[in-house]
Formats: structure tokens, sequence, C-alpha cells
């Protein structure tokens, strides 16, 4: 079982290329601060960032979304390192 209840990463999304944070929370849910600025909450001036930057770097930058793989594999990762934490551990008597 998790003790926390919040835990995040930065890390550079080639998506949009930019740094975004990706934080998963106690009950596995996620959020990445990439989605809320290029997905969800697009708007006219960063539309014109992310296509000044395609522009620059020769193919279209889009966010993927919430269920992007940089999201699902961080938080992938951390269930699979709660649940071998928080696995029983084998006890054995001496004779």
């Amino acid at each position: 079982m998790t003790d926390w209840q919040l835990t995040a990463t930065t890390v550079y999304c080639d998506a949009v290329d930019d740094d975004v944070t990706i934080m998963v929370y106690k009950d596995r849910s996620t959020a990445c601060t990439g989605y809320k600025k290029y997905g969800e909450g697009l708007n006219k001036e960063t539309a014109k960032v992310l296509k000044k930057k395609a522009g620059r770097l020769g193919r279209n930058l889009e966010c993927e979304g919430p269920l992007d793989h940089r999201v699902t594999d961080y938080r992938d990762r951390l269930v699979a390192q709660d649940k071998a934490t928080s696995a029983p551990t084998k006890l054995t008597k001496k004779k």
C-alpha cells in the first residue's frame, strides 16, 4: 500500500517539445501539465508557439492527451514498484 498522496516527475515531452510534469495520485489517477497547456487548455497563443516549434523542427507537434505513453508508463512503473515493496516477505524458520 502506498504511503504517499502524490508523486511527480518532470520529463521532456517530444510530442510538444517542452518539459512537462507528470503527476500520479494515490488512487492512481494522473495529470500532466503538458496536457493542461497543450491539450485541453490550448489557446491561440499556445497554438502559435507549437506551430512555430513544429516549423523549426520540421515535424508536427501535438499533445497526445492524458493516455500518452509517458504518463501511463510512469504510473505503471510506480504501481509495479508499490507492488514489489508491499509484497509479503516469506519467513523461514531457523532449525
